[in-house]
């Protein structure tokens, strides 16, 4: 029987969607971080449960030829990338593994058409937002860097291949700012202490850069001296802001923000379009794959330009707003106010005169439409990681779309709602993987179900 802390000699003969390779030993399966199928390697047990353990390679003693290696020297420790150690093409059949079973195991659905994961043409610096939280360590240094893996312990990190370089030049300049003039930095522990994250958010298309930094308080000792940093490390900022957090919460951002210098603002290009985004506006995070992953929503809309388009959880109106070409009338439908002034802001600085936007939920949008005597043709849902609930499900198969367009940031949740939809009615017609997330254990999916009966 395994205890803790036996070393044991592990072959790896699977991986999970999350990054563990998987061996058997003693009739159980190990679960072993950063390890590739056909790795032989001697194994630590750290934990042991029912009828699995967890454990970690204490030594390889025949890698795979799947194997590369990690070119982040911060990658063992840091809990942002999952993949680093083996080569991406193997990455992307691991992702797109994940998604099919999820649909067949967790949705228990057959009979669907699964796509090839569209994969990045660039793996690395493809991040145009980052979180990057601030703390002192034990002998009083500044840590900047990211959380470890199922911690909230900060690994420090000079540079972070998953972001732009220019975020870690910002990075530089701070730290070296609140050195100097003794910037408190904010314990969780004691809900004391100023500075608690630097928040930097880019435009890929514009490059322009927002640096906002989130206090514990309402105002920034020394702030001109900072501007002035910020200016000499990097040309493309073109605002700093500050965000007021003073929640006792590991929630990154408060609601309140203040502007130091520039519009508040930063501009980019997505799909044609051009989208204001504000520190608290939604904005997908890889900029070339999301064009990639709304032109695939696109085609699966199968818009000829006389249809009415519902787009759930449309946030800033972004997914919608790039089929708004394509179809007769746009309805977004979001129950978050400060997004639906994002979206109508949007659709009006494109341009866009056939987008109408709705804050409210979607049980309230099904009742609106229904009084008014509308039925839309198409509905995409964009929910958050958490999928949907029954009530969603329920007023979208009120509705009666002939189409609808599911894009999921977690493969299990949406197994588990389209096996929803399709007990009301809906099959599953085809889906297709799309990487949004290089080297992490995200993946995205676009599917699309049609209502089986106007399918006959």
């Amino acid at each position: 029987m395994l205890k803790k802390n036996d070393i044991i000699p592990l072959e790896i003969t699977d991986v999970t969607g999350q990054g563990s390779g998987i061996g058997r030993a003693d009739g159980m399966a190990v679960f072993v971080p950063m390890t590739a199928v056909g790795d032989v390697i001697d194994a630590r047990i750290l934990k042991v449960k029912k009828s699995y353990a967890f454990g970690k390679a204490e030594r390889i003693v025949s890698p795979s030829a799947l194997r590369t290696e990690p070119d982040c020297p911060f990658y063992a420790k840091c809990g942002g990338c999952v993949f680093r150690h083996i080569s991406y093409a193997e990455e992307l059949k691991i992702k797109r593994r994940r998604v099919y079973d999820a649909l067949t195991r967790i949705g228990g659905l057959s009979g669907f058409g699964l796509r090839e994961i569209v994969g990045a043409d660039c793996p690395d610096r493809y991040r145009n937002k980052s979180q990057i939280p601030v703390g002192r360590g034990r002998d009083g240094t500044v840590e900047m860097g990211f959380f470890g893996s199922h911690s909230h312990r900060i690994v420090g990190s000079g540079e972070c291949l998953l972001q732009p370089a220019e975020f870690d030049a910002v990075a530089r300049a701070v730290r070296g700012w609140i050195n100097d003039f003794s910037v408190s930095l904010y314990d969780e522990q004691t809900h004391t202490g100023l500075l608690r994250h630097l928040y930097l958010r880019k435009g890929f298309k514009s490059g322009e850069i927002m640096v906002c930094l989130v206090i514990n308080g309402t105002k920034l000792p020394h702030s001109g001296e900072l501007l002035r940093r910020l200016e000499d490390c990097c040309g493309s900022i073109v605002t700093v802001m500050l965000n007021i957090n003073r929640a006792r919460t590991n929630v990154i951002l408060g609601s309140e923000c203040r502007t130091l210098s520039g519009s508040g603002v930063i501009t980019d290009e997505l799909c044609g379009l051009s989208f204001r985004i504000s520190p608290l506006s939604f904005y997908q995070i890889n900029h070339d794959q999301t064009e990639k992953l709304y032109a695939l929503a696109a085609k699966y809309a199968g818009l000829t330009g006389s249809e009415l388009l519902i787009d759930l959880y449309c946030g800033a109106g972004t997914i919608g707003l790039s089929m708004a070409d394509k179809t007769r009338r746009l309805i977004g439908v979001e129950v978050v106010p400060e997004a639906i002034e994002n979206a109508r802001e949007n659709a009006e600085n494109n341009g866009v005169e056939n987008a109408e936007f709705l804050c409210m939920d979607a049980g309230q949008a099904a009742q609106e439409l229904a009084r008014r005597g509308e039925r839309p043709d198409v509905v995409v849902i964009d929910p958050p990681r958490k999928g949907c609930d029954e009530a969603v499900i329920g007023a979208v198969c009120e509705m009666s779309p002939a189409r609808v367009v599911y894009v999921s940031c977690d493969p299990e949740t949406l197994a588990r709602d389209l096996a929803r939809f399709s007990e009301r009615g809906y099959e599953l017609t085809e889906a297709t993987p799309v990487d949004m997330f290089p080297r992490t254990q995200h993946v995205e999916t676009v599917a699309l179900m049609s209502r089986e009966w106007s399918r006959q």
